[in-house]
């Protein structure tokens, strides 16, 4: 991105579990976590969510906690645990949102607020993963990690979220589709596959085997390493979260 962009940032990735507990010790414990933000705002949609800080950014288990649900079919869908979402920052929302609408992307849901905008991409369309596109007022606070991120800059811990894989049957078209989206250009990355570059992170892709391979297969996490996790790759559910 050049300095004059409007910023893209990779502020949050959600994963979903079936037992929402185990995950989030696993994952806690993996990586020298602090308590969890738990979001009762979630339940409207029949699920339970732990949302750990990492630095500035976040990432979240998510589970069902009633049937039927969307995470609940996805799981299902997936025969298991997996990536689920990858959430964005973006300066310039309006832009995102009509580029994804002259795309035919389906919107399934969206909110407004003074402090936060969102708005889930069908994964259909954009393939791999559910996108949202969300822009934090003022440019930094994060309402989805907790009240002392809503409507603030709070301060961070050390570390943040450097990127997420994600493995699709077409590497270079869904990385195009996403891009185009986000308005950030497709780049070669070391591995010769397809990346976007982001404000502090990235996005790489994959070529998933099959289908039900699709998703959020790798969380790269940038933590100091005076944190008490004592691992630096663990797998939750066939994603892999790396610490670098």
């Amino acid at each position: 991105m050049s300095p004059s962009s409007p910023r893209v940032r990779l502020r949050q990735a959600v994963l979903a579990a079936r037992d929402l507990e185990p995950a989030a010790e696993a994952l806690r414990s993996a990586l020298g976590l602090g308590e969890p933000f738990r979001d009762p705002g979630v339940g409207e949609f029949g699920l339970a969510n732990v949302v750990f800080a990492i630095g500035d950014c976040f990432i979240e288990v998510i589970s069902p906690t009633t049937e039927p649900t969307a995470v609940g079919r996805w799981l299902e869908r997936h025969g298991g645990d997996g990536g689920y979402m990858a959430i964005f920052d973006i300066e310039d929302l309006e832009g995102a949102r009509e580029r994804a609408a002259a795309l035919g992307v389906r919107v399934v849901w969206q909110l407004d607020l003074p402090d936060i905008s969102g708005t889930h991409l069908h994964p259909a369309d954009m393939r791999g993963a559910i996108v949202s596109l969300d822009r934090s007022n003022p440019f930094g606070a994060w309402r989805w990690g907790g009240p002392s991120w809503t409507g603030l800059i709070a301060e961070p811990a050390p570390g943040h979220l450097a990127g997420v894989t994600v493995a699709v049957g077409d590497p270079a078209g869904v990385a195009a589709r996403w891009g185009e989206v986000l308005g950030v250009g497709v780049q070669d990355g070391q591995d010769g596959g397809p990346r976007l570059a982001l404000d502090r992170g990235e996005v790489r892709f994959e070529q998933a085997l099959d289908e039900r391979g699709e998703g959020i297969v790798e969380i790269a996490v940038q933590t100091p390493a005076e944190l008490p996790g004592g691992r630096d790759l663990i797998e939750l559910g066939g994603v892999r979260v790396r610490r670098v």
